[in-house]
């Protein structure tokens, strides 16, 4: 089979199916400010023509609200009001419209709007990501060296009062911990002139990614099955270096080939809990690649869990997740995470996974920043935009130029329950099983698939 030819009809299938699964994304207009204030209940507002989805998608983003809506309509809001108890700001804002807000047992709250019946609000509307000024965060009282092979590294911290909290052998690279940050800053202008030392770097947070909401809706079912691999040099293992992966169920654990992280923390797989952010990247991955037509593949899941039990990651981490996974048989790795601290370490670990031929997707980013997100502003990484409606989401990060646009929105099983997810994240494991896909089935080489897949997800041109 032609690779490149099977490829875009697989990047049609894909946008298909974003249509079937995708908020349409709106622009809200330069004029239209909406202000909830939760714990006073008032409402202010000015809005004109603001159209139903944009509204709906604010509302939910500024009260936290699951928001579900009557597809199709096209209801445009023009009204202006301040400090209404929010009923009456409801009633305001969406004139005509119907709508109920129904407590949840579990403290949450549904909207539901809709035109004609309550059980037609089928369509759930995702919340507008908190707009946050971008910027790099350091990690206090610690620096990441790299140094020359032989370093007496013990030594080293020894001399400076520092610990050795994380070691990556294969950069040469170590985490030092220090008593407070005038010790750290102490000590970065003393490694500046060690010649054994290579690089001195701040280490910066990762923001652990948003967890799956809970929609109570159908949701399609993955039906594939496993597959042997066709040879030694035919395998596809797929390293998620994410938060920890859940059990998946009798339909996607045989998928799985290994659970590892990096915290030294065990990883849950209780699936009595609510889906773990990778628990949705993996049915993403999945399910991309059955809506490419495949019934089978032999590409396995290798999960490695760079969170812990921390609202957070780190740069030092997500480079480590990325060697480890390397290191155990990962052919090709999907970051759907990222910050804005540009990490000469977590470069470092992406070439060398290049060099290996091991290619790296990653994410953009939500936030609708024109600050570079990393990992997936290297060049060495295929970065991935979401795409919505033959359009690039209105959330998207367009600070890092990406490679391939795919469908930003995932919904799946779990546990009974129908969870979604959106953003680029999506986005970004969408794409990895699309091109995974393609190489399992072909015994095709990166060399081939990647510039086939970045042709067939094409990221659409600016309005």
């Amino acid at each position: 089979m032609n690779v490149m030819s099977a490829i875009c009809r697989v990047g049609q299938r894909v946008l298909l199916l974003a249509l079937c699964f995708v908020s349409v994304p709106s622009f809200a207009a330069a004029t239209n400010v909406l202000a909830w204030s939760k714990a006073r209940d008032r409402v202010s507002a000015d809005v004109r023509g603001w159209e139903l989805i944009g509204l709906l998608e604010e509302i939910a983003g500024q009260t936290g609200w699951h928001v579900f809506v009557e597809p199709d309509e096209s209801f445009r809001s023009s009204v202006k009001f301040k400090d209404l108890p929010s009923g009456e700001a409801l009633r305001l804002l969406l004139g005509d419209m119907n709508f109920a807000l129904m407590p949840q047992t579990n403290g949450s709250q549904r909207l539901y709007v809709f035109r004609t019946t309550m059980k037609n609000a089928t369509r759930p509307v995702w919340g507008n990501t908190a707009r946050r000024a971008a910027g790099a965060r350091r990690v206090p009282n610690e620096l990441i060296v790299q140094v020359k092979p032989g370093t007496n590294i013990d030594e080293l911290a020894r001399q400076l009062g520092a610990k050795v909290v994380g070691h990556i052998p294969e950069l040469n690279a170590y985490r030092l911990q220090f008593e407070d940050e005038a010790d750290a800053q102490t000590a970065r202008k003393l490694l500046a002139g060690n010649p054994d030392v290579t690089s001195v770097q701040d280490n910066f947070y990762v923001d652990r990614p948003q967890l799956p909401q809970n929609l109570g809706m159908a949701a399609p079912e993955t039906k594939l099955t496993l597959d042997p691999p066709k040879g030694e040099n035919c395998k596809v293992i797929v390293g998620f270096v994410d938060t920890a992966l859940q059990a998946l169920g009798p339909q996607l654990e045989p998928f799985v080939k290994e659970r590892l992280t990096v915290t030294g923390e065990a990883a849950p797989t209780d699936n009595s809990l609510q889906p773990t952010h990778q628990t949705a990247m993996v049915n993403s991955f999945y399910q991309a690649m059955q809506s490419s037509g495949r019934a089978s593949t032999s590409a396995r899941v290798l999960s490695v869990d760079v969170f812990g039990n921390s609202t957070s990651a780190d740069t030092f981490n997500v480079a480590a997740g990325m060697i480890l996974a390397g290191n155990r048989g990962a052919t090709v790795i999907n970051a759907s995470l990222g910050g804005y601290g540009d990490s000469p370490l977590l470069r470092d670990a992406v070439r060398q996974l290049a060099q290996h031929n091991i290619p790296v997707f990653a994410a953009v980013g939500n936030d609708g920043s024109s600050t570079p997100f990393f990992p997936a502003a290297y060049p060495e990484v295929i970065s991935v935009t979401a795409v919505e409606r033959g359009k690039v989401a209105s959330y998207a990060n367009v600070g890092t130029q990406p490679d391939a646009g795919a469908p930003g929105t995932v919904v799946f099983s779990y546990n009974g329950l129908t969870y979604g997810s959106r953003g680029t994240s999506v986005s970004s494991a969408a794409a990895a099983g699309i091109a995974a896909g393609m190489a399992d089935a072909n015994c095709a080489p990166w060399s081939q698939v990647i510039p086939a897949v970045r042709k067939a997800l094409a990221v659409p041109s600016a309005p």
